[in-house]
């Protein structure tokens, strides 16, 4: 079977999933000269891509704009144009459900959205980030039952997982190297011809499930490593010992050493979530996964951390935290990004307001508090402008997240005092935040 992609000059690509994964690819492929659609249920990005603009702060509206004009990209929420496409990749979210256990109600839903419009020599792609096993076993059967087509002989099926890191400028989507694992070797070579048109370096391995595994080992040993430095700063802390200095000095070795940095949690779409997926699929085949569920449970401990030692430093000075006035400086779950999924700001405010405390927020990056699975009461909340007077009137600023847009020096100059989990106050002279600033 030839995929029906190949030999084009101008190949039709759809990719279901508008989001932080999704529109950056569409995109890229738009500028190599395919012709994309984006595909998303929601009806109000759907509305504004159409009328070139951006919703998400990494992608510039011009880009957008500039693929509809040159007529590479549209959007639609009518899976029947799946059916138009020559190749579909799947980029929905894989949460965790209230149980901690895989969801893939989206990928699923997806694959029977898109099943019956799927036609002979098509190509289907999926990049979210799952365990070894989904492609083969939850989504194929999901494909052939609705559009009547065998996987690898009517229709090519691999995995590539996604390797977005949302606002670092260093990595561009066409120079991150794209993993590509097929259900049969045909579409495998089919998968990584596709990629070849929008991504610098394609890297085949041998299946479905080797190229899943792949995204999850990249993400677990990302988890495992903060894990290790967060219980690090809890007992350097306790030494009276600076862990920011430790890995500033611990990173000049040129071999053998990468620096990982502590934090109030882990957040995103991939680091709190992955682990689990692989832990979950490791008990179908009686495999305990120590290490990861470890190093989960000391990433999931910080928060509780944090506010431990903010009620220690309010305590420290004569105040309580209930009736307290805590400014927390950031919902996104990294700095200079919009993207406040899995951010440990939430949990900080929920276990803040558990404990009497009255909690605002300023994140530049996010004029309102959007809607969150597990905090709902924080919904439509408005960032506080952070002013002078903002500042002096709150009891402690927690920094959650180190946006480069915060002025951090006028913040310890107005604030009476200031809990800071990311070391964002480390270029604030000495003399300014002595005394003012507790590391946490």
């Amino acid at each position: 079977m030839t995929w029906s992609g190949s030999g084009k000059e101008r190949v039709a690509v759809g990719i279901v999933g508008m989001g932080y994964v999704g529109l950056p690819l569409a995109l890229q492929f738009a500028r190599n000269g395919c012709c994309v659609t984006g595909f998303d249920i929601d009806a109000a990005k759907v509305e504004q891509l159409n009328a070139g603009r951006s919703y998400i702060h990494h992608v510039p509206a011009a880009d957008v704009a500039r693929a509809r004009q040159e007529g590479r990209f549209d959007a639609t929420d009518d899976f029947r144009k799946v059916s138009d496409r020559d190749a579909v990749l799947i980029c929905v979210p894989t949460p965790l459900d209230g149980h901690r256990e895989p969801d893939l109600s989206y990928v699923l839903g997806t694959g029977r959205s898109i099943a019956p419009h799927l036609r002979r020599g098509q190509l289907v792609s999926l990049e979210s980030t799952t365990y070894p096993g989904t492609t083969d076993e939850d989504l194929l059967p999901v494909l052939e039952a609705g559009s009547n087509l065998k996987a690898g002989v009517d229709f090519h099926l691999v995995f590539s997982p996604e390797r977005e890191d949302p606002g670092n400028p260093r990595f561009r989507t066409q120079d991150i190297p794209k993993v590509v694992g097929g259900l049969t070797t045909a579409c495998r070579d089919a998968g990584c011809e596709l990629y070849r048109r929008a991504v610098k370096e394609v890297v085949p391995v041998s299946s479905t499930r080797a190229a899943e595994a792949t995204k999850l080992l990249e993400n677990i040993f990302r988890c495992i490593n903060i894990a290790m430095v967060n219980e690090l700063k809890v007992v350097l802390e306790r030494m009276g010992v600076d862990i920011w200095e430790v890995i500033e000095a611990a990173k000049t070795k040129p071999f053998g050493f990468m620096p990982f940095y502590p934090g109030p949690g882990l957040g995103g779409h991939c680091i709190p979530i992955d682990p689990f997926y692989l832990t979950w699929k490791a008990r179908e085949y009686g495999v305990p996964t120590k290490f990861i569920e470890l190093a989960g449970e000391i990433n999931t401990g910080m928060p509780r951390y944090v506010v431990g030692r903010l009620m220690e430093a309010l305590s420290d000075r004569g105040r309580a935290l209930k009736g307290a006035q805590v400014l927390i400086l950031g919902l996104a779950y990294k700095k200079n990004v919009d993207d406040p999924r899995e951010s440990p700001s939430f949990e900080l405010w929920e276990l803040l307001r558990e404990r009497g405390a009255v909690v605002s927020f300023h994140d530049p990056y996010i004029p309102r508090a959007p809607r969150m699975r597990h905090y709902p009461e924080v919904e439509g909340t408005p960032s506080t402008p952070l002013t002078p007077e903002t500042l002096r009137a709150c009891d402690v600023v927690l920094i959650a997240t180190d946006h480069d847009r915060i002025d951090y020096e006028a913040v310890v100059r107005n604030a009476p005092l200031v809990v800071d989990t990311r070391n964002a106050c480390a270029n604030v002279p000495e003399a300014l935040k002595s005394g003012k600033v507790v590391k946490a």
